[in-house]
C-alpha cells in the first residue's frame, strides 16, 4: 500500500503541509553479500527497501513486513544499524513529509525477489562493490553503515 490509511487519513485534513513520519529501512543482504534494493517508481531511482511505520507497530517486524510486501523475499533482522533524520521530500502529488528513518541490517532466509506491490518497478540484488549509479543518496549512506564493522561509522551523516 503506498500511502497508508491514517497518512490518507492525516492528508485530508492537512492537504499537503509537511508531516513528520517514522519509517523503517531494511538493508538485505544475501550469503554472497549482495544487497536487495528495489527501483522505486516515483522517482526511477534504486533504493533499499523502506517504508512508513503504521500506527503502534513496533520498528523490527515492519521493517520484515516492508520486505515481504515489497520483493517477496523473507528475512530476519540482524541488528539495527542507524537512526536518521531525512531531508523534507516533495512527492510528485505535492505532498511534503520528512522521516526520522530506523535502519536494520537484515539477513536473506527465502523467496525469489519481485516486484511484489506498485510502488516498485523492480527488485534486484547487487554487489556491494557494484551499487547502481540511481542509488539514493540516503540508500548509499544506509548502506554503508548497515555493512561497517566499526560502530563508529553508525553515526556519520
Amino acid at each position: 500500500m503506498p500511502i497508508p490509511e491514517f497518512v490518507q487519513a492525516l492528508r485530508s485534513v492537512v492537504g499537503t503541509s509537511p508531516l513528520w513520519l517514522s519509517g523503517v529501512s531494511a538493508v538485505v543482504v544475501d550469503a554472497d553479500r549482495r544487497v536487495l534494493l528495489t527501483l522505486r517508481a516515483d522517482n526511477n531511482t534504486w533504493a533499499v527497501v523502506s517504508g512508513i511505520l503504521e500506527p503502534g507497530e513496533e520498528p523490527a517486524p515492519a521493517a520484515l513486513r516492508e520486505i515481504r510486501e515489497e520483493t517477496g523475499v523473507e528475512a530476519t533482522i540482524v541488528r539495527l544499524t542507524s537512526v536518521d533524520v531525512t531531508e523534507p521530500i516533495t512527492y510528485p502529488n505535492g505532498d511534503v513529509a520528512q522521516y526520522l528513518d530506523i535502519t536494520f541490517l537484515a539477513r536473506y532466509i527465502a523467496g525469489t525477489p519481485h516486484v511484489a506491490d506498485d510502488e516498485n518497478l523492480d527488485v534486484a540484488w547487487f554487489a556491494l562493490d557494484g551499487l547502481p549509479e540511481n542509488l539514493t543518496a540516503t540508500s548509499r549512506l544506509r548502506i554503508e553503515k548497515a555493512i561497517a564493522d566499526d560502530p563508529s561509522a553508525w553515526f556519520r551523516r
